[in-house]
């Protein structure tokens, strides 16, 4: 009997349910529990085929718990290896470098000394910046979030300098990136379960999480769907993501990468609606069981 443990955070639906659905359709095959973690010891592997993480970005304890599960054997979706992909400035040099469109991007330093930090660790730093060279290559308006997570969080939409420097002064020791600001008609979020099963839904961030996602799937045509998914497909599997949400916007008949990789992204029901909760609780029971049941292949780790 195969075993799948999940680790999750503030989410009420998507885990339990997740969990009910593993053990449905795992018949006598798979079973999955909800994980109790205590200390790391160094001589001891936790009792599991596989392991479902939905809150290690949140508690770095169980970052470096699940590092060493994967050193001891265990699979751990996502692997937790691959988060120095978290990095919005290289996803959107991937992409361009792979011939997907996205907006205009530079990369700024932290307001603020990194921690540990002082002016003699930054020789190398040019300063000022050519602020004049950065504002004309992005052009206004535009929108300044942070390189690492989701930029929705923390993002600000500027229309010249002085609101550029003012929401600047606010961002402290975070590195930031400014992005051309993209008009869309249509915005879409997709889920990419096991670098290949995408669902598309439009989404609009701008609105409150819970008005966020229309109900099922998007009604886009064929043409713009298998776009979309190829999109998803190929980002997903080349950062090494098992379960991802990637964002697009669309500008006429401009598609844009806005945002690449969202390896625990919400999931609860009552935001993304029936529909596509239950798909999504679905596809991932079905990836996860077929990995447990996968052989795991030596030097699997990185």
């Amino acid at each position: 009997m195969k075993k799948i443990g999940i680790i999750y955070g503030m989410e009420q639906s998507f885990p339990p349910a997740l969990c009910e659905k593993i053990n449905d359709k795992g018949k006598n095959a798979v079973v999955a529990e909800i994980m109790k973690i205590g200390a790391g010891l160094l001589d001891i592997i936790p009792e599991y085929d596989l392991i479902f993480d939905r809150a290690s970005q949140e508690v770095p304890f169980y970052s470096s718990m699940l590092k060493a599960a994967a050193l001891k054997g265990i699979k751990v979706v996502n692997n937790p290896f691959r988060k120095c992909a978290d990095d919005n400035f290289f996803h959107a040099v991937m992409a361009n470098m792979n011939g997907i469109k996205v907006p205009r991007t530079a990369l700024l330093p932290s307001k603020e000394h990194p921690p540990g930090a002082s002016s003699e660790s930054l020789k190398n730093l040019q300063y000022p910046l050519d602020w004049d060279e950065i504002f004309d290559y992005v052009g206004w308006p535009a929108v300044l979030k942070p390189n690492k997570g989701n930029g929705n969080f923390i993002s600000y939409k500027v229309y010249n300098p002085n609101e550029f420097f003012a929401a600047y002064d606010l961002t402290g020791n975070k590195v930031m990136i400014l992005q051309e600001s993209i008009d869309y008609k249509k915005y879409f979020r997709c889920y990419v379960i096991g670098g290949r099963k995408v669902r598309i839904m439009e989404y609009e961030p701008a609105r409150p999480h819970h008005m966020r996602y229309k109900p099922g799937e998007a009604d886009i045509s064929p043409d713009l769907k298998d776009r979309i998914s190829e999109t998803c497909t190929q980002v997903s599997q080349k950062l090494g993501f098992d379960f991802n949400a990637v964002e697009f916007a669309l500008s006429g008949n401009d598609l844009y990468a806005m945002d690449f990789l969202n390896p625990q992204p919400n999931a609860e029901q009552a935001f993304l609606k029936d529909e596509n909760f239950g798909w999504l609780v679905s596809k991932t029971a079905d990836f996860l069981i077929l990995q447990a049941l996968e052989e795991r292949k030596e030097k699997e780790i990185f």
